[in-house]
């Protein structure tokens, strides 16, 4: 059995969910490709994609959120166009992809980034698949080219949005409610203290700070607000590759004891020693963050579909949204400070949570595969 695992750069969860799935297949000793499909198609596609990405959020989101709002309401005749014009592009970009398939002749295929999806979806319709087709969807919301794609199954991060499928058009029994794939080392717990220890932190409160390489929001205000707050706790922050945001925490001059990290390998350990986290409301950050039960402080959502994380995560009472009428400073006061809502909301990130989703869904595969070489 050998596979392919398909992904674009938009960001770096699509390609890190791609990669946890990669290692568990290896796991099991299934023959596995892990493919950047622009990459492979054309480097400069691929850079240009991931820029204009990257721009578009961060540069002009209100733009790129009222494109989503345009994309989720719109109505199957005024997307004529767009599918007409998506055929096209899929037509050129698919041929070099299309050699690979009939060379590799995968049992299985799964796209972590619908870009990807839609590229198999053209190729299953003018070739013959044999291939089991997954498409995995990385956000607790259905993004609406999703709508445009043809596999065999999705995945989605939880029960609740299947309805949402099936109101899209799609068939229940093509969605499984796996959870998006996180690496299996969040569903092992590490006592508190112990992780504490391992990091050489003080034994009292921490507050997890993750900021990311992409660079959204006022890191170093927030900071501020929270060395303001009189409550006794240290920072923890986490900058990944962003050098110039860590060499200014560096040289913050604040109160309480700050621990700034640049990029780290064992997130899972700093989950594990720390009483919260604030973080924007990644898919792939907040279902880690479910996996530990550490809450969740949300804050810069990317308008659209992490506009929807927050909504589907504050209406299942397993998060805190940071707004100008909710700020920081109070949001961490009443987790640190009310016992009773931080049981709560640690009891409802658990019903969430899908800490072995990785193992499900590869076991889900191999199972599939199997028996359709017996059918």
């Amino acid at each position: 059995m050998k596979g392919l695992i398909l992904s674009i750069t938009a960001g770096q969860g699509h390609n890190q969910t791609a990669k946890v799935l990669n290692d568990e297949f290896n796991k099991h000793g299934i023959e596995c490709k892990f493919l950047d499909v622009y990459e492979y198609i054309n480097p400069l596609l691929s850079d240009s994609v991931n820029r204009i990405y990257l721009m578009s959020t961060k540069a002009i989101p209100k733009i790129y959120g009222g494109v989503y709002r345009i994309c989720e309401n719109r109505s199957i005749n005024s997307s004529i166009g767009q599918r007409g014009l998506a055929r096209l592009t899929n037509s050129v970009l698919s041929r070099k992809l299309i050699k690979l398939i009939q060379s590799e002749e995968p049992d299985f295929i799964i796209c972590t980034h619908i870009f990807a999806a839609l590229l198999v979806t053209h190729i299953s319709a003018i070739e013959s698949l044999n291939a089991l087709t997954v498409g995995v969807i990385t956000d607790f919301t259905i993004h609406p080219y999703w709508e445009d794609s043809l596999l065999d199954f999705y995945i989605t991060a939880s029960e609740r949005l299947v309805i949402q499928g099936v109101k899209k058009g799609f068939p229940e029994n093509k969605f499984l409610p796996l959870g998006i794939p996180i690496d299996p080392k969040f569903a092992k717990k590490m006592p508190q203290q112990e992780a504490k220890d391992t990091l050489g932190l003080a034994p009292k409160p921490a507050i997890l700070v993750m900021s990311g390489s992409m660079g959204f929001g006022n890191v170093i205000q927030e900071i501020k607000e929270l060395d303001r707050l009189d409550l006794d706790f240290q920072i923890v922050s986490v900058c990944g590759n962003n050098k110039r945001l860590k060499a200014k925490i560096d040289l913050l001059k604040t109160r309480k004891k700050i621990c700034n990290y640049g990029f780290v390998s064992n997130v899972d350990v700093f989950m594990d020693a720390c009483d919260c986290i604030i973080t924007k409301p990644g898919g792939l950050t907040t279902s880690e963050a479910l996996a530990k039960q550490i809450p969740m402080l949300m804050n810069n959502p990317i308008p659209g579909q992490e506009d929807r994380n927050v909504e589907f995560l504050l209406n299942s009472g397993a998060a805190i949204k940071i707004s100008r009428t909710s700020p920081i400073d109070e949001a961490v006061y009443q987790l640190l400070t009310d016992k009773q809502h931080l049981a709560l909301m640690r009891e409802a990130m658990r019903l969430l949570a899908k800490p072995n989703s990785a193992r499900d869904l590869v076991s889900f595969v191999i199972d599939t595969v199997n028996a359709r070489s017996r059918a």
